[in-house]
């Protein structure tokens, strides 16, 4: 489990296609400073698993067809900048949201309106995923914990929303860097997927227990 706290704004070293996955090689000192084989890292959001670690602060993760094609991590080549979180010990402070590093879909960057003292980006989303958004809510954009400033449609009946970038968001993310056109991962709420889950079936979940129960002798 991740918080959205990006720590290390990592560089993509090398990617190595294989038949069905990817190999990515990626520079990150600061989350390899005390990562095992093994352990998770969230990259862009993407909770993936270490396989090899180097002395020089490079890890390297392998990336399975699916991830790719329902992520973004299927554009990243040699040089792509890439927010980097480990996961969350038991003992640090919950400074984000509740993140699985499971990427619910993507999304594309349709404008960046920077401004004095911050940054409004504007993220186009399909509505398979805008029915979790909420204003003040949160999402998460790349790996990167965020407060929905925002909702709305387009003129062609389009979802979107917006963040608001504050200058350490922009200075230690990829998303400092988002151009219109930008596809980014996008993670909802899971509060809200199982909340949805539970509205959906509690009903007819509710009375399959009770005849289960009465059939049981219970009272």
């Amino acid at each position: 489990m991740f918080t959205g706290i990006v720590e290390e704004l990592g560089t993509v070293v090398a990617r190595d296609d294989l038949s069905d996955s990817a190999r990515f090689t990626i520079s990150g000192p600061l989350v390899t400073s005390d990562a095992s084989h093994g352990d998770s890292i969230a990259v862009n959001g993407v909770c993936l698993t270490v396989v090899e670690l180097s002395a020089d602060g490079e890890f390297t993760v392998d990336v399975m067809a699916e991830s790719l094609n329902r992520s973004s991590l299927d554009v990243l080549a040699a040089g792509s900048r890439v927010n980097l979180e480990r996961a969350m010990a038991a003992d640090g402070r919950f400074g984000g949201h509740i993140v699985q590093g499971h990427v619910d879909g993507t999304g594309t960057v349709v404008s960046v309106s920077p401004s004095e003292h911050w940054t409004v980006v504007r993220i186009a989303i399909g509505d398979k995923l805008s029915r979790y958004l909420v204003e003040k809510g949160s999402i998460t954009v790349d790996g990167a914990s965020l407060t929905v400033s925002a909702i709305g449609t387009d003129d062609t009946g389009g979802a979107w929303f917006e963040i608001s970038l504050i200058p350490t968001t922009l200075n230690e993310t990829n998303l400092g860097a988002a151009q219109s056109g930008a596809v980014v991962n996008l993670e909802v709420d899971v509060i809200a997927k199982y909340v949805e889950r539970l509205l959906s079936t509690g009903t007819s979940g509710a009375a399959a227990d009770t005849a289960d129960a009465k059939a049981a002798g219970v009272k």
